[in-house]
Formats: C-alpha cells, sequence, structure tokens
C-alpha cells in the first residue's frame, strides 16, 4: 500500500500515544476531563442520537456522549494508537451503546451521512492535511447534524515560556507541536469548517486554569501530555534543576497554575 502524505508524521504521534497511553490523563490534573466537558455541553448530544468521537484517547469524550445519548443511542469512538482503543474499551465495557475501534482521524471508516454529532478534541493539530479531515468529518453528519472540535489558540505567557524552558534544557530547539498556520487564529479553524460545507460556524474561548499539587504532579501531568517528549528529551542529570525552574515560573499565589487557552469551533450541516 502507499504511504499518504503526511503517514511519516502520523505514525509518529501513533507511536508516542500509544506509549504514554498507560499515563494518559492518569496524573489526577483537572485537564482533558472540563476540556471535553465543554465541547459536549457545546454539541449538546440528546438521548437517542449517534455519535462519533474521533481520535478519542482514553475517552474523555466518549464516555460524556455515552451518557448524553444514553441506551437509546450510540456512540463509535475511533483512535489510532492501540492501547488507547483497549483502555477506552476496556472503560466502556459495561456500555452496550458504545463501540470502540482502531481506526485513522484523517479518514474514518465510518457511515456517511449517519450521524449527529461528531467531535473530536485536541487531536486536529497533529494531522499533516487538517483541511481534508475536517471535509472527511463532515461527511459523517446527517442533515443538521453538529461537528465540534477543539484546539489550542497560540500559547502565551508562561505556557510559552514553560514550553520554552524544556527545550533550552533538552539543548535541541525542538518545540513539541509544530501548529500549521490555521491553527493561529479563530478565523482560520473556522474556514476549515465552513470549506467543508458546514454552516453556523462559531467559536468560543476559554481560559481553562490547570492547577498541580506540586513539582511531582506537574512531571505527571507533562508526562502525559503532548509535553512529554520535551521532558524527556532533558538530560536526566538536570531534572532536577529544571523542574525547580519550571515550578518557580508557574508558581503564583494560588499554587502552581497555568492557563491552557483552549477553543471551540462548532459547525452546522
Amino acid at each position: 500500500m502507499a504511504l499518504r502524505q503526511g503517514d511519516d508524521q502520523v505514525q509518529q504521534w501513533t507511536g508516542m500515544f500509544h506509549a504514554l497511553a498507560p499515563v494518559y490523563d492518569q496524573s489526577g490534573v483537572a485537564f482533558f476531563r472540563p476540556i471535553a466537558a465543554g465541547l459536549v455541553d457545546r454539541l449538546d448530544p440528546r438521548p437517542g442520537e449517534r455519535a462519533a468521537d474521533l481520535g478519542c484517547g482514553r475517552g474523555a469524550v466518549t464516555l460524556l456522549l455515552a451518557d448524553a445519548v444514553g441506551p437509546d443511542g450510540h456512540v463509535e469512538a475511533l483512535d489510532a494508537a492501540p492501547a488507547m482503543v483497549e483502555l477506552t474499551a476496556a472503560a466502556t465495557a459495561d456500555l452496550d451503546h458504545v463501540t470502540v475501534a482502531p481506526g485513522d482521524a484523517r479518514t474514518p471508516d465510518l457511515e456517511p451521512a449517519a450521524y449527529d454529532v461528531v467531535a473530536s478534541s485536541l487531536v486536529l493539530f497533529f494531522l499533516p492535511d487538517p483541511a481534508a479531515a475536517v471535509s472527511a468529518w463532515a461527511r459523517l453528519l446527517r442533515p443538521a447534524g453538529r461537528l465540534g472540535v477543539t484546539t489550542f489558540r497560540p500559547w502565551a505567557g508562561a505556557w510559552r515560556e514553560l514550553e520554552d524552558l524544556l527545550v533550552s534544557y533538552a539543548g535541541d530547539g525542538e518545540q513539541t507541536v509544530r501548529m500549521a498556520d490555521v491553527f493561529a487564529s479563530d478565523v482560520g479553524v473556522e474556514g476549515l469548517l465552513r470549506d467543508a460545507g458546514l454552516d453556523h460556524v462559531r467559536t468560543e474561548g476559554v481560559d481553562l486554569p490547570v492547577h498541580f499539587s506540586g513539582p511531582d504532579q506537574l512531571v505527571s501531568w507533562m508526562s502525559g501530555t503532548a509535553l512529554r517528549g520535551a521532558w524527556m528529551r532533558v538530560p536526566a542529570d538536570r531534572r532536577d534543576e529544571a523542574l525547580r525552574h519550571a515550578a518557580d515560573l508557574i508558581r503564583t499565589d494560588d499554587g502552581l497554575l497555568l492557563e491552557a487557552p483552549i477553543r471551540y469551533t462548532l459547525g452546522r450541516r
């Protein structure tokens, strides 16, 4: 089979998420789940509807969709990382109306024009051709179906300084996720949905406060996110020093705190 454009990039990220699946979203930090809750709330899934979660990870969105559509509805969750699929399938094993399967979010092998809700949280910027992916996702929607994605707005302030600090200790100049220019603005992401034929496109932004109980939890959280790569590249004999500086960087009167700039972009068929 011929490789598609960007296959190497996708395989790299898939391998990383497969490896970190056991610790992904397991640090006790309120991060992926409140982001997922914000997306599901805005998509407003209803009892009996059919929903898809593309790039489901450990199931933060999947479980909320399952609760919302109820046993008369159905949720189909896909992820390219085998360990993510295995763990999310185990977490939903008692839910007969949830199906979890391996799948490529770029071209999900799902029934077209069959879904009331399509959701994808913190996935789109990992894909080499986000416009093609959104077009494929839009084709899954029934008339009046809703599509919602979460992405990061440009990192700034302490968030950007934290990444820059880790990269400086790693000494290789490599950033974590190199986002395409389209993610630099709300208008750019909205354009992806409009170009895919969706209407009523809108964006809502949230600065999510991310609290850490101490440096150890900060490390645990970083190890289960896209910051893992930068942290793991810090030489072992410099990690204690890097961690002290990282904790000082995000220390506030309320303890260790980051604000994550979350973007919700939504549209309707």
